[in-house]
């Protein structure tokens, strides 16, 4: 399965709008299967973005988020904004195509300092 930086985006969002600090957060995303949103769950929390509790069994293939991470509020931060965010996935493509996780959080840091230091 390929990572999906939007996707990923959208997990966080979703995460962070969830008044509960227990328990885990039900993904419906519309656009992506239940499988792609938990691979996307496991692959943030080995990331270190997210807490999440592994529901797999043999009925199937299930992750669940708990909540985000210190680092995964930093980078939600970076990526909030969806004009700073479009900018930078098109640069990632320009440049090379695929998109390496630290370096979009490094061009997202860099975008907003930009925008913060200019005004």
């Amino acid at each position: 399965m390929h990572r999906d930086m939007n996707l990923v985006r959208q997990i966080l969002l979703k995460i962070e709008e969830h008044p509960e600090p227990m328990g885990w957060v039900e993904l419906d995303i519309p656009g992506y299967s239940p499988e792609q949103a938990a691979y996307h769950v496991m692959i943030l929390a080995d990331a270190g973005l997210v807490e999440a509790v592994n529901l797999s069994s043999f009925d199937g293939f299930e992750w669940k988020p708990k909540h985000l991470t210190w680092e995964g509020h930093e980078f939600l931060e970076a990526s909030r904004d969806e004009k700073r965010w479009r900018k930078a996935l098109e640069l990632m493509k320009k440049k090379g195509g695929g998109i390496a996780f630290d370096v979009l959080k490094d061009l997202l840091l860099q975008l907003m300092r930009t925008n913060v230091l200019s005004g």
